[in-house]
């Protein structure tokens, strides 16, 4: 089976989800893809631009939440007009936090629910991400004269799915020994969603532990810049700070490897592909309880999520001086990241857009 997969921002995740897929699926996949600048100008533009380039009949599209699906099978309509539309929602312009001062514009919001309604499957990456977008659509579709389209929500809500990221991880098995005092890691983008205040603060607490530790603080910014708030953290942990900034493959993978705990303080997360692979690896997470990760981590390690900052550090503090239960915790994490490897999620992809083409005739 053909299937035309459509990312306008081939980049991080978004690039890791479209060739993971394609390397993984049984069925012949052609990526379409555009480079990761400019977003709003590729989620409002890269539509046309792309269905420019359609040059085969594909049996199914499977097109990123940053493309306009609306758009992009109506200019596209020789090649694709009848071949099922798969939405897949890595995240959403509505839900998604602002910074400060910024205000939202619902614009964006619109073209995603523009592309939903057009497609014939939306597949959101976590249940969370399903739950917190349908919450906010109805206050934002209420909030324009009508007629408005609030009849089409359930019809929307009854073809979503939930399917979530594949995640290449043979290479990230849990290493027998992790060498020298534990390394606590958070591995995440430095911009304002991800709340490295939190975590300067969770760390700048430990460091007045009695405990032993090391830390690696791995993340890309996107001006190029430490955070300001880490200044003074640089100092605090001293000879503790064995990395910090951008690491490249195959020192991120080292770090992985070596790393005993996994921190976020994120107010975003509907996935959450760096702490699936730090968890692959054997790193124990500790995150909040809330966004997707109580998905993220499953049952077994449930009690891991904490409730306040006071918590985060309690729990840090008890899985530094404890071996034993970092060992128990740390085989516990692998486990549960291994269910988001592409081996095992290609497969869910592959037989729902099976299902999609078999019922499009």
């Amino acid at each position: 089976m053909r299937v035309l997969l459509v990312e306008p921002w081939f980049g991080g995740s978004h690039r890791q989800w479209a060739e993971g897929y394609a390397r993984h699926s049984e069925h012949d996949v052609e990526l379409l893809t555009l480079p990761d600048e400019g977003w709003k100008w590729r989620l409002r533009g890269a539509a046309l631009t792309l269905a420019g380039q359609v040059s085969t009949t594909p049996d199914v599209v499977l097109a990123s939440s940053m493309l306009d699906v609306a758009t992009f099978v109506g200019h596209a309509r020789h090649h694709v007009h009848r071949a099922p539309v798969a939405l897949y929602m890595h995240e959403n312009q509505l839900t998604y936090p602002l910074a400060d001062g910024v205000s939202r514009d619902t614009s964006l919001a619109l073209v995603n629910w523009n592309s939903m309604a057009a497609a014939d499957s939306i597949i959101f990456n976590s249940a969370y991400h399903r739950a917190v977008w349908f919450e906010a659509l109805t206050p934002l579709l209420r909030s324009f004269p009508p007629p408005r389209h609030d009849g089409l929500i359930d019809r929307v809500r009854a073809r979503s799915h939930v399917l979530p990221v594949g995640v290449d991880l043979d290479r990230l098995r849990t290493p027998l020994v992790k060498q020298g005092p534990p390394l606590v890691l958070w591995n995440q983008r430095w911009e304002h969603d991800k709340n490295p205040t939190v975590i300067a603060e969770i760390l700048t607490t430990l460091a007045g532990t009695h405990c032993d530790f090391r830390v690696a603080l791995c993340g890309e910014s996107p001006v190029g810049e430490v955070p300001p708030v880490f200044d003074t953290l640089v100092a605090v942990l001293g000879a503790r700070l064995e990395h910090i900034g951008f690491a490249e493959q195959p020192q991120y993978q080292q770090i992985l490897h070596d790393s005993a705990i996994v921190l976020s303080a994120a107010d975003h997360e509907f996935f959450g592909v760096a702490v699936v692979e730090a968890m692959a690896a054997g790193a124990i997470p500790v995150l909040p309880d809330r966004l997707a990760y109580p998905e993220i981590v499953g049952p077994d390690l449930r009690s891991t999520l904490y409730a306040s900052t006071d918590d985060a550090v309690a729990q840090v503090v008890e899985l530094l001086s404890d071996a034993s239960l970092r060992s128990g915790r740390s085989a516990a994490a692998s486990a549960a990241a291994h269910r988001f490897d592409w081996e095992s999620v290609a497969p869910r992809y592959d037989a729902m857009l099976s299902e999609m083409a078999l019922r499009a005739g």
